[in-house]
This record gives structure tokens, sequence and C-alpha cells, in this order.
């Protein structure tokens, strides 16, 4: 029992801190810079949507709005089976000379409206974007001169959690984000970032493949078909879209088991994933599937150390108990100052691996996924 022990505690390690750290170290022994500089292909900004009638068109101003020249993109939006108005708020620009629409009367899924969208893209440079956040002007100004080198194949933006005018938001969901896009800069400092942020990111159009029916994370699914193909994917905090802070508790674990799900059909829509064809194989692993692990490492460590009664195991479960403890206190909100801060860190956390629980349960029974941008 007391190897079920330490073989959990480990992997736990290592997916949350060993990971990171070994990262770190490449990305000083072995960095890889990306050679910048000014570069304005003609980029199509692609988007799909779905009953997004409350959004769509503060979505198309902000992209109307862009610091990008004006003869040098277009906007493709795919109206996937929508019937809450967005469609009439969408044909009120399909006039506009930069905007094409793309009505499907029955919803397809968000991998199909991608599809549709990307066949009939001009541009050499394909940017996906979601309905509801917010790009900041210059963005894909900017993710556009990572590809003035040959060796970039897809450039990933940053997403910002919180107002533009206050800042980021640190707690919660804030705080996960930020420790995660920490790891994707130290990812793509060495090699290359295993996926791409969904509400904003860019590919080489000649590197586009068609997108499973159904499939989930596109923008986990595209980046790493780039990969394959021997391009680096790279990120860039330079190039930034902003999204609520707080959307209820509800809707963030929705969305984390929705993203928690996407992982385990990744391995059947791509089992080359695991193979020798994917050159950052371990990062994948590392990143994307020991999460997957870890809410079972967890209740491993728990229950062994339940029952083995040396006393650094009592130690670890004395721990475990006041950690899961803080949660309680994040719950109820009571605590202040550094207590909330530590106590909210502890909540996000059993949130987290919670939500991989279900997607777990989810998976082996079948269930399948609702549509989500």
């Amino acid at each position: 029992m007391k190897w079920l022990f330490w073989w959990a505690a480990v992997t736990i390690a290592y997916t949350y801190f060993g990971y990171a750290g070994w990262l770190w170290l490449r990305s000083h022994w072995r960095r890889v810079p990306v050679r910048t500089a000014s570069y304005t292909p003609f980029a199509s900004i692609v988007m799909v949507v779905r009953n997004e009638a409350s959004v769509v068109e503060d979505k198309l101003r902000n992209l109307m709005n862009l610091d990008y020249p004006e003869d040098r993109y277009e906007i493709l939006v795919t109206s996937d089976g929508s019937n809450d108005g967005t469609n009439q708020i969408l044909s009120r620009y399909s006039s506009n000379h930069r905007i094409r629409v793309i009505v499907k009367p029955q919803s397809q899924g968000k991998a199909a409206g991608l599809n549709d969208a990307v066949l009939v893209a001009k541009g050499d440079l394909v940017v996906f974007t979601d309905a509801r956040q917010k790009i900041e002007p210059a963005a894909v100004r900017l993710l556009a001169e990572n590809f003035a080198g040959p060796t970039i194949g897809c450039a990933s933006g940053e997403l910002m959690l919180g107002d533009p005018q206050i800042g980021e938001v640190t707690t919660r969901m804030g705080l996960y984000w930020r420790v995660e896009k920490r790891i994707r800069e130290l990812e793509s400092a060495s090699g290359s970032v295993v996926g791409a942020t969904g509400a904003l990111y860019a590919v080489r159009r000649s590197l586009l493949v068609p997108i499973p029916p159904g499939t989930i994370l596109d923008d986990v699914y595209i980046p790493m078909n780039v990969v394959r193909q021997g391009y680096r994917v790279v990120f860039d905090s330079r190039a930034r879209a902003w999204d609520l802070g707080d959307q209820g508790r509800d809707r963030e674990f929705a969305r984390k088991v929705r993203t928690l799900s996407g992982n385990y059909q990744l391995l059947q829509l791509a089992p080359w994933l695991l193979s020798s064809e994917n050159s950052i194989r371990f990062e994948f692993v590392s990143h994307k599937l020991l999460r997957l692990i870890a809410p079972f490492a967890l209740l491993t460590v728990l229950v062994t150390s339940l029952f083995i009664h040396d006393s650094i195991y009592r130690a670890a479960l004395a721990l475990q108990l006041g950690f899961y403890g803080l949660c309680i206190i994040a719950k109820t909100r009571l605590a202040r100052g550094a207590v909330a801060r530590i106590a909210d860190a502890a909540f996000t956390f059993v949130v987290l691996n919670t939500a991989a629980a279900v997607a777990f349960a989810r998976f082996v029974t079948g269930r399948r996924v609702v549509w989500g941008g």
C-alpha cells in the first residue's frame, strides 16, 4: 500500500509542479526564440456562432476596428442553426465587403462550421476566434508577426480574464488561468505549445486539416496537427483577448468538464498523439493527460494514508484534511486576506479535479458533450 501512496504522490507533484519546473529549466538551457517582424499577409478571421444575439454585433464591430490593414483581412461567420435573432443581426452586416456570412439552418456543430468557413477562406493566415471575447486592436497584427519566419505554423494569443480597464482577476479561475498561461509561455520558449487559446489563435491556411465532426477541442486538434507537419506552435502574450472574469460557478464548471472531456475525445480522434508521430508527445502527456489522472491520484493518497499508521502518513493525512478544510472556508467566504487567497486556491484546485472526475464518468458512460464555443 505504501508504494501506491508514493506513486500517487509523485504523480500529483509532477503534474502540478514538476512539469512546470522541468519546462523552466529547459527554457533556460535550450531557449528557441521566435524571430518576429512586420508582416501583414491577407488574413481570414473565422468565427462560428450559435444563438449569440446578445454579443455577436459587438464582436463584429470589434473585428471591424482592428489595427490591421482594412484591405488585408476578411471576416467569415458561420451561424450554426441559430434561432434567437443572430441571423437577423448578421444579415445587416452581410452587405459589408469585408464580412461573409454562412447560415446553416440546422446545427451541425462547431467543427463543421469551422470547416465550412475554412473552405471559402481567402487568407494565407486563418485567425480563429469566438463570439464572446473582445480582441485588442493590435492583437491580429501582433499574431501575424510570428509568421514572418518559415518555421512557425500556429501562433496563440493570450486570454485575459477580467476587465481591460481594471485588469485581470486573481482569484479562483483567474488564478488557475494565470498558472496555465505561464506553462504555455514556458512550452513556447523552448519548443511548441500543447494547444492554443480558443479565443484567439492563427494558423497558416496551408497547414489546416479538416476537423472531425463533433470535435470539442479544435484549439488543440488543429495546433497538434501543425506540430505533426513539422512546424512550431508558439504563444504570444502580446496578442490579447478579454473575457469576463466570473461567469458563475456552474457555467465555469460545465466549461471545464467540457474541456477535459475533449482531452479524452482527442485520444479517440487522433491516437497518433501517443505515437512517435507526435514530436511533443512527452509535453502532451504531461500537460493534458496527467491532469485526467490527478483526481484518482488524489483519492489514492487520501485512502492509503488512512490505512497506513506510520507517522509520516499520519502527517500526510492531517495535511490533506486541512487542505480540504480550506475549501469549506472558501465556500463560506468567511476568511479574509492571505487565508482567503489560500482557501480560494485550494477550492479552485478541488473544483478542477472534480471536473476531471466528472469528465471521466461522461467518457466511460458515452455521454455526449453539448455544442460549445
